[in-house]
């Protein structure tokens, strides 16, 4: 066992890969001198070379329609997308082209692109640089959805990614990456399409993904004080969902409450809430109730604090579920 962090574990995860297939390639603004903003690429490309790990110009739409260049030619690229707020320049290439491309020649046409993107607010950070973009791509069909919340499952995650040769959209939260904890280099992770279990309880499900885990996790330990047992299960998979998972919990707690910090309106919890209930109708004690970021473009850093929502909020759903 090894303890790193979140993004120490990402940066030994595209390590491995590229090590283990010399076609992985990795490119995005600054990754290759400086290793990223966030460091996660620190010290690849001085070991893989500038052939390999490829500081782009700042053109997202360059760097996402040169990945899907190279994925035809039978590269494996790694896009970083330096920011959340950023990958919106791509989008069109991401939506209309690597999204497309393998059904429209009926899986002839393999697009083998992980585009990694730092997600989520609580840096301090400004305007575009702390967005939840998430629902954008689950709604895009052919695009894979993934987000890592704790460092083994990133080591494993980006790998399994990388190895997939579906396009994948790669979640990355943002102030985790400094978020330690054991991982086991040799162990094998989950299959990339199934939640995790991560705290088992019998009253209510909470349902969470990234940077939310861990917030959920604190109020289910807080929750224990009123004598209340919560179960919190990591999605990991956002599209394709595992919906397995996720149905046996809720009818087996009989309430569910949904936390990520997009704004609710029309965010991916409204989904996961529209699923559950059309599963879980007749085992449902509750609504299923959803906790997010409030209706508004993201606030001044200073304000951030009272944006994301934190433990309070989460109990205060939880109470709402039980109060049925």
């Amino acid at each position: 066992m090894t303890t790193l962090t979140l993004g120490k574990a990402i940066n030994e995860g595209l390590r491995r890969a590229m090590e283990e297939d010399p076609k992985v390639l990795v490119m995005g603004e600054d990754v290759g001198k400086l290793g990223g903003v966030f460091r996660v690429t620190d010290g690849l490309q001085k070991d893989f070379g500038e052939d390999r790990v490829i500081d782009t110009p700042l053109a997202e739409s360059g760097i996402i329609g040169t990945a899907i260049g190279l994925a035809l030619r039978g590269y494996r690229p790694v896009c970083e997308i330096q920011f959340d707020g950023f990958v919106f320049p791509a989008a069109d290439q991401i939506i209309t082209q690597l999204a497309k491309m393998p059904l429209r020649s009926l899986g002839a046409v393999k697009l083998p692109v992980v585009v990694r993107i730092p997600c989520g607010g609580g840096i301090g950070a400004v305007e575009h640089h702390s967005e939840s973009p998430e629902a954008y791509f689950t709604h895009t069909a052919g695009l894979r959805v993934m987000a890592c919340s704790n460092p083994a499952d990133a080591y494993t995650m980006i790998q399994d990614a990388i190895r997939c040769d579906d396009p994948i959209i790669f979640f990355e939260p943002k102030r985790r990456y400094w978020d330690k904890a054991e991982v086991d280099l040799t162990a094998p992770g989950l299959p990339l399409d199934r939640a995790r279990t991560v705290r088992h309880g019998d009253d209510v499900t909470l349902l969470a993904y990234g940077p939310m885990v861990k917030t959920c996790l604190a109020a289910a330990t807080a929750a224990e004080g009123e004598g209340r047992n919560i179960e919190v299960i990591d999605l990991r998979s956002l599209n394709p969902l595992d919906m397995g998972v996720i149905t046996e919990s809720v009818q087996r707690t009989g309430r569910c409450v949904v936390v990520h910090e997009a704004p609710v309106f029309s965010g991916f919890g409204a989904e996961l809430a529209a699923r559950i209930s059309e599963r879980c109708f007749y085992h449902l004690e509750a609504p299923v109730l959803r906790v997010g970021g409030f209706s508004t473009p993201y606030p001044p850093s200073r304000l951030e604090d009272h944006y994301l929502p934190d433990l309070d909020r989460v109990l205060d759903a939880v109470d709402r579920a039980f109060a049925y």
